[in-house]
């Protein structure tokens, strides 16, 4: 049977905010073409769908609405408002929703990762900074015992040095061998960086938890510190939340700043270019091949499809251009892997991979053996689904295989190579 709505004529917030967001207050803007549906993965979830839920908004349907889970399904990557023709702005219309929750009824993996990195002053794992400062000096002294990075430097907090480096708190906490790879690209270019010592985590899940409040301390704090160090360029790793949570933070809390914000796949890119990162695809002889996964957040929520050529550059020079096979759609229009918006840490995992069977079926078309992840949450999502649904490609970070092109990938650096990269180059 078709459900019954039941509409009434009462005053709905929810409703004040939808119509905020669409041209002159006309509620016939939204043409309820479906476009935003069809193109979004977390259609169908708990029975909801961007054009539902947009259409119970308008509709005044607050008590449906104010407490519906699917705001935590859905990742807000923006792929609806960019192929809606009107330009509703629905991922907006969902974080609003999210702030609008009583924090403590939050799904919890979000919000304790949100208080661990406010309470630590470092990241969301909870890390007190000596323990990252040890990691860093312990892995610095392990990477001086392999040849050609005998001179190499990790250090924290050092004035002038021209590049900031954040780092996601997962790789010290979990797999602090991730860390290696990263400055060895950084050494072999004569890169002059530092991390720095506040809020040094590149994730921000308060950002996901629609705190704004603890959002912008994050930003502020990071932002203070870096232009102490008088630092010229803000660089961010391999996490596209990361770094749009530092991008949009910037703009929307209207944070003043000196320093230029980056992401290192811009500088990958540059590097290769100029000749300092000579890397090279002849190691691919058994013409491996490889496709990439564009994070929404770094592709289609900021940079845009430059960003995503730069990382089609790189990946080419170094896996060859006859190994590289694009999923499609892509680029802006990808769909989102179902790893972002916080839902690895919300609790709903069905759904969470029901979202991903669309990612999975992209990825298994290409038929390729890798795939290279340069975000976190993509990492971790792809990853997953592909243990998920028994598919047989493995996930990888960029800076391994361009470590791996150019012979300087460490034995302990190889966890995400499948067997018939685990021991190439040894």
């Amino acid at each position: 049977m078709v459900e019954v709505l039941e509409v009434t004529g009462t005053p709905s917030h929810i409703r004040d905010k939808a119509l905020a967001m669409i041209p002159d207050g006309n509620l016939n803007a939204c043409l309820t073409c479906g476009t935003c549906a069809s193109g979004c993965p977390a259609t169908g979830q708990m029975e909801m769908d961007p054009r539902k839920f947009l259409r119970m908004a308008v509709l005044g349907m607050d008590d449906q609405l104010e407490r519906h889970p699917w705001v935590w399904v859905c990742t807000m990557c923006k792929r609806c408002y960019d192929v809606c023709p009107m330009s509703i702005n629905i991922p907006q219309l969902i974080y609003d929703l999210r702030a609008q929750w009583p924090r403590q009824e939050r799904p919890k993996g979000i919000l304790g990762s949100c208080d661990h990195h406010i309470n630590s002053d470092g990241g969301a794992m909870g890390v007190p900074l000596e323990d990252f400062k040890f990691t860093i000096e312990d892995l610095a002294e392990e990477c001086r015992d392999q040849p050609g990075f005998e001179d190499l430097k990790a250090d924290l907090d050092r004035e002038g040095a021209f590049f900031a480096l954040n780092q996601n708190s997962r790789e010290p906490v979990t797999e602090p061998d991730e860390l290696l790879p990263l400055w060895k690209i950084l050494h072999t270019v004569g890169a002059d960086w530092t991390y720095y010592s506040r809020m040094w985590g590149g994730e921000n899940y308060c950002m996901f938890l629609a705190d704004d409040p603890s959002w912008e301390k994050i930003i502020r704090i990071q932002v203070e510190h870096i232009e102490k160090l008088g630092c010229k360029v803000f660089i961010n790793t391999e996490c596209g939340h990361s770094f749009y949570a530092v991008w949009q933070g910037l703009r929307r809390f209207n944070i003043p700043h000196n320093f230029e914000f980056k992401s290192i796949i811009e500088y990958y890119a540059r590097w290769i270019r100029e000749g300092k990162l000579p890397v090279n695809s002849d190691w691919n002889t058994k013409g491996l091949k490889f496709t990439v996964q564009d994070p929404c957040n770094v592709v289609r929520k900021s940079l845009g499809d430059k960003l995503a050529d730069d990382l089609r550059f790189v990946v080419r020079q170094v896996v060859g251009n006859e190994n590289f096979i694009d999923m499609a759609p892509n680029r802006s229009m990808n769909f989102c892997c179902g790893g972002g918006g916080g839902s690895l840490q919300a609790g709903y995992t069905q759904e969470r991979h029901a979202y991903g069977k669309v990612k999975l079926n992209q990825i298994m078309a290409t038929g390729a053996d890798y795939v290279i992840t340069p975000c976190h949450n993509c990492h971790a999502q792809v990853e997953d689904i592909g243990h998920h649904f028994k598919a047989s490609y493995h996930t990888v970070h960029l800076w391994t295989l361009i470590c791996l092109s150019l012979g300087i990938l460490g034995e302990n650096e190889r966890t995400y190579l499948g067997p018939d990269l685990a021991e190439f180059g040894l």
